[in-house]
């Protein structure tokens, strides 16, 4: 039997906004050890333009170009399934460019969020 998709309750999204927050404050501030424990092993991020990256290329795309200046999210939709949350939202980011101008970026994300012991 499959599990059934529900809205998150708000304990579940309280605790998932925060764990957004801390996502996004990371990030700004180039925290590989939070943006470490917080992503899984088998992440795979894209990004706006495209790229696709591991865990291990995405914490070193932070650490090196340190491009994330601003980023802003919008209302998010969350759907649970079992153990795992689906957040769907706009976000905007401020970014830095390899040549120091910087770049505003609109999209739709969609971030997949999955409980586990730790």
């Amino acid at each position: 039997m499959s599990a059934q998709v529900q809205s998150a309750d708000a304990r579940t999204r309280a605790e998932l906004l925060a764990l957004e927050e801390r996502r996004r404050t990371a990030l700004l501030a180039g925290d590989l050890d939070v943006l470490d424990e917080i992503f899984d092993d088998a992440l795979i991020h894209i990004h706006g333009p495209g790229l696709v990256q591991t865990k291990p290329l995405l914490l070193e795309h932070v650490a090196t170009r340190r491009a994330y200046l601003a980023i802003v999210r919008g209302e998010l939709s969350i759907r649970i399934i079992g153990d795992v949350a689906i957040m769907v939202g706009p976000i905007t980011n401020t970014l830095r460019n390899p040549d120091g101008s910087t770049r505003e970026q609109r999209g739709q994300v969609t971030q997949v969020v999955r409980r586990s012991d730790d």
